[in-house]
């Protein structure tokens, strides 16, 4: 059903007069859906080259990518190939390291087993010439004092020196370097004179029993006579030869009684100084007990000597001289011989001390201990 309000509407227009502007108004409404496909189509074409174009390159890429995997695949092959060979050499080169590193071992164990045998064996020498030398020392030592004669220290020393010296050893450098300086010091040590001496002592045993005493009265005056003779007569001997000879033989014969005499008187009274009084109460008995009291004295000195009892034999040769002093008489020209022998044989046996080689033994013992 229409509504009634289409029954009053107006007629169409005529055809004849709407046919333009339809046509132009359908131009008019064709003209941008024309523009609008041909656009689309455009953008299609444009979207299916661009499509074929990417599909294209995506393509490339996708044999690109496939080539690459396949080359990447052998590579890794190759490279698996390879590592496996490189790990085949690597364990082969790591059992030939090992047979190697063993190999090695051993040889170094037996260089040092034959490095301790060298330094045994060089040791063993060394400490052998250390003790041989330290020995040999000692016994020189030995024989020194028992001789006072420094020469057996010196050809010990000498003949260690020389062995020391072959062997070449830096060790024993210090050793003989210490024999050196012994030999130096030896060289200028002042010894005893030992039958030097000895010969001096039996020569004071023997002029013991010639020895006046002070109490000797006749020995005392006749010494002192023939010693004024000797002091007052040495220059005039000549002349108191001519004149003997020129006077005549009563002249002479009556000087000799007037001596005689006079000397004779002199005994009757005599003034003397004694410091020891003792000596004047020595008997003729006691004189001979004197002077065999001074031999034994004498030859304890010997004795002491020999035994290398230096300070023993110092005081038996105090003990003589006093007793040469206070007992016998001054002015007698034995008993100044005596004395002055003393006083020599005292002299050579002051500040002597025995031949040592302190040095050598103290780099012995180093040496022994460093070992």
């Amino acid at each position: 059903m229409t509504p009634p309000e289409q029954s009053h509407t107006a007629p169409p227009p005529p055809p004849t007069e709407s046919v333009p502007a339809t046509d132009a108004a359908a131009t008019a409404n064709r003209s941008p859906w024309l523009w609008t496909s041909l656009v689309l189509g455009v953008a299609t074409t444009v979207a299916i080259v661009s499509s074929a174009l990417l599909w294209q390159r995506l393509n490339n890429i996708q044999q690109q990518l496939a080539r690459q995997s396949a080359d990447s695949h052998g590579q890794a092959v190759e490279a698996r190939t390879i590592a496996r060979q490189a790990e085949d050499v690597a364990r082969d080169m790591s059992s030939r390291m090992s047979v190697m590193e063993a190999r090695v071992g051993e040889v170094a164990l037996q260089r040092g087993q034959l490095d301790a045998l060298l330094q045994s064996l060089s040791r063993s020498r060394d400490d052998n010439l250390v003790v041989e030398t330290e020995s040999a020392v000692r016994f020189a030592l030995q024989q020194a004092q028992l001789t006072g004669s420094a020469d057996p220290l010196v050809s010990s020393l000498k003949a260690a020196q020389l062995r020391i010296s072959r062997a070449s050893q830096p060790s024993l450098a210090p050793l003989s370097h210490a024999i050196a300086r012994d030999l130096d010091r030896i060289a200028t040590t002042k010894t005893l004179d030992t039958s030097g001496i000895l010969a001096r002592l039996d020569d004071l045993i023997r002029q013991a029993d010639e020895l006046p005493l002070q109490n000797d009265v006749a020995q005392a005056s006749a010494t002192r006579r023939v010693n004024a003779r000797r002091t007052a007569a040495p220059a005039k001997d000549g002349e108191s030869s001519e004149a003997e000879a020129s006077r005549p033989w009563w002249q002479s014969a009556l000087a000799t009684t007037w001596e005689a005499t006079r000397d004779e008187a002199r005994r009757l009274v005599r003034v003397r100084r004694i410091d020891y009084p003792d000596a004047a109460l020595v008997s003729p008995d006691q004189a001979f007990f004197l002077r065999e009291n001074l031999k034994l004295t004498l030859l304890n000195a010997r004795l002491g000597l020999l035994a290398r009892q230096t300070q023993a034999s110092r005081n038996d040769l105090s003990a003589a001289t006093q007793l040469v002093n206070r007992y016998f008489d001054a002015t007698s020209r034995r008993t100044q011989n005596v004395a002055s022998l003393l006083q020599q044989v005292q002299l050579a046996m002051r500040d002597v001390d025995p031949p040592r080689a302190d040095d050598t033994l103290a780099a012995l013992t180093t040496a022994a201990a460093g070992r």
